[in-house]
């Protein structure tokens, strides 16, 4: 009876260390999926002052348009959390929107080579944050499920583990990556 008592006592403590690590492991994969997205919505912010400024040399009586991207990149730049991230993520990406509605209004701009080369980096930019989304909102998806499922909640709740937020823009039109005018 001992033996068996002991057993159950090792598989026990063997499964909750296989849930512990799997948590953990969850847990480090979200944190870098997060990291990925930060990186592509730095190379984002870095492109927005050239773009800006390149198109503001066409088209300056924009002026209210640039001073608003200008202030949403801030906004993204200082979010501090993933809903603050959304936020300034969506009205930063219908202002892009706008401004390449506005270039349509210039064919000496669009066919500017500095503009040309920012627009294609953007482009990959924007390619490269949708892959970025769609890979951290999969790993909080897998550490949501576990933290939620039995009996590796009760595991979740002892070490402290949390749910985290998904990375969601909120309509079909603001989930689209903006229109570049090529």
């Amino acid at each position: 009876m001992t033996i068996i008592i002991a057993f159950i006592a090792v598989a026990a403590g063997g499964f909750a260390i296989y849930i512990y690590n799997r948590l953990i492991r969850l847990q480090n994969m979200t944190n870098e999926a997060w990291s990925g997205i930060d990186v592509q919505l730095k190379k984002r912010y870095e492109l927005i002052p050239g773009l800006v400024k390149t198109v503001e040399g066409y088209a300056a009586h924009e002026r209210n348009l640039f001073e608003s991207i200008t202030r949403l990149r801030s906004q993204g730049i200082s979010a501090s959390n993933v809903h603050d991230q959304e936020t300034a993520e969506v009205a930063l990406s219908k202002a892009l929107g706008n401004l390449f509605v506005v270039v349509e209004n210039y064919p000496e701009l669009k066919a500017n080579q500095n503009f040309l080369e920012l627009q294609r980096e953007i482009s990959s930019v924007e390619n490269d944050l949708q892959r970025a989304r769609r890979y951290y909102n999969g790993t909080v998806r897998n550490y949501n499920i576990l933290i939620e499922q039995f009996p590796s909640n009760l595991i979740a709740g002892m070490a402290g583990h949390k749910q985290r937020a998904f990375f969601d823009l909120k309509n079909e039109t603001e989930r689209s990556v903006p229109k570049i005018i090529k």
